[in-house]
């Protein structure tokens, strides 16, 4: 039988944390007279309340070491309990969700989604969307802080505890977990704060810059407008687009730049076709609106540069009319939007250093049908691809199409037509947080989705968050067996 009690232990560790986040938008909202931060407090206190109860109740397995089941499981319940209570404010104050709309919320702020079901952002109190960004903050880099800070007391190892979140550390730049994950943090604040410096200088105001900042870095999309970037055209389109894309980039490269190994940023594969890529996208949307539509050159450009990068990145803060152009910027939207961006950073989607192998694989099979006696490894960066690796990355892809077209079904089957249907499980599965489609249109939300419609966009999200195989391999019997 598994020993539940070290997973609850670091649970309960986490929830005090998030209990104490909770604090800084209740004194935002008291000190502007808003009766919203005593509810936010109430939430507060019931987290932490939750906690300190976990924590008492299982500190007998403090210094207890994880096994690999145990690392899976505490995983998937990281990402599934904390939202139910992140989910908290949204239920107690402003604006008064549902529980099934409040855990949506809170999911798509953790999972770095973005999507939203509230309407009314720019009325919601100032308290309550500094905590909407906050959860798209946190949930950025949230392996770092749960290896910084929790890890090390459970003694479980930290790159294997890495590997149950997908996290690719591309070669361990550094030898220890709890090493990468202080440096990433910093980092993280770092781009953090020159996000929101840069947004100050173009002319943002002090709080929405904060709030952008948080949502752009992260790649997590949540905006306190309802117009989300709209406000901000021109030079807050091109930032804008520069610290989404700066987001979605590999964070150990971040690392090993600044320990003094500049060469293996820039000469990353995955960095170098990632960009390439996205500009590719965008170039061929800016051309095909032009010359179909009759546009400006350099307004369409921006405003492909900034959807498509939000897109790709996972981002899913939008400007202009992008949302609405149709056609072929609707199918590209779809294609980068799966692709996502790097692996080991905050972004979402299959992932480029994926999609590469994928690719090269094929392009080995093809070689094959013409010189069936020839042996061509997989290589990446001159390094050949083991065998277990292209099996794993064949099977991640797998399963991702598969649960794209099986959750698409299953919307259409609770209600939803079926282009609302693919592309909001498109931007669940992928963490996008785009919205298209028939039902999106009125608002720019999900809130005129049916109750089945959400929680599958939620369990979704999740999924997609967790790379799909953490929380599936939960459901197969010999996992559980000795």
């Amino acid at each position: 039988m598994i020993d539940l009690r070290p997973m609850a232990y670091v649970i309960g560790r986490i929830l005090i944390v998030l209990a104490i986040l909770m604090v800084a938008p209740a004194i935002l909202d008291w000190r502007a007279g808003d009766p919203n931060g005593y509810a936010i407090a109430r939430a507060a206190l019931i987290t932490g309340f939750a906690g300190a109860a976990l924590t008492l109740a299982t500190g007998n397995a403090l210094g207890q070491a994880l096994d690999v089941r145990q690392a899976y499981i505490l995983t998937a319940s990281i990402w599934t309990i904390t939202p139910a209570f992140a989910a908290l404010p949204f239920v107690t104050g402003a604006p008064g969700l549902n529980w099934s709309q409040a855990w949506f919320e809170a999911v798509s702020g953790l999972t770095t989604t973005g999507a939203t079901v509230i309407v009314g952002l720019d009325d919601l109190p100032a308290g309550m969307n500094l905590w909407r960004v906050m959860t798209n903050w946190l949930g950025g880099l949230g392996i770092a802080f749960i290896a910084m800070i929790f890890l090390p007391l459970m003694r479980i190892g930290g790159m294997q505890f890495f590997r149950t979140e997908a996290f690719d550390t591309f070669g361990k730049a550094l030898p220890r977990a709890t090493d990468i994950a202080r440096q990433l943090l910093y980092i993280y604040m770092a781009l953090t704060l020159a996000c929101i410096v840069v947004f100050l200088i173009i002319g943002m105001p002090p709080f929405i810059a904060v709030t952008h900042g948080l949502s752009a870095v992260s790649t997590g999309g949540f905006s306190p407008y309802d117009a989300s970037f709209n406000a901000f055209r021109g030079a807050g389109e091109y930032t804008g687009a520069l610290f989404m894309f700066l987001g979605s980039l590999p964070f150990v490269r971040y690392v090993q730049l600044v320990n003094g190994q500049p060469q293996s940023f820039w000469r990353d594969a995955q960095i170098r076709a990632y960009f390439r890529w996205l500009m590719a996208a965008v170039l061929v949307v800016t051309l095909w609106r032009v010359l179909s539509a009759g546009t400006p050159l350099e307004p369409t450009f921006r405003e492909a540069l900034f959807n498509l990068t939000s897109i790709m990145s996972s981002t899913g803060t939008f400007s202009g009319t992008f949302p609405t152009w149709g056609g072929f910027a609707l199918v590209v939207s779809l294609l980068v939007g799966i692709v996502g961006g790097c692996s080991g950073s905050t972004a979402a989607g299959l992932s480029v250093f994926r999609v590469q192998i994928a690719m090269a694989v094929l392009h080995r099979q093809i070689r094959q049908i013409f010189h069936p006696s020839q042996i061509s490894p997989v290589r990446y960066q001159e390094r050949p691809v083991e065998e277990d690796v292209i099996r794993a990355i064949t099977m991640f892809i797998s399963t991702y199409i598969f649960l794209l077209g099986l959750f698409s079904v299953a919307m259409t089957l609770v209600g939803v037509d079926l282009e609302s249907a693919l592309f909001a499980i498109w931007t669940s599965l992928g963490n996008v947080g785009y919205g298209f489609g028939p039902m999106v249109e009125r608002t720019g939300t999900f809130v005129d989705f049916p109750p089945p419609a959400i929680f599958l966009m939620t369990l979704a999200m999740i999924l997609g968050r967790l790379g799909m195989l953490t929380l599936l391999v939960l459901l197969l019997p010999v996992f559980w067996r000795r």
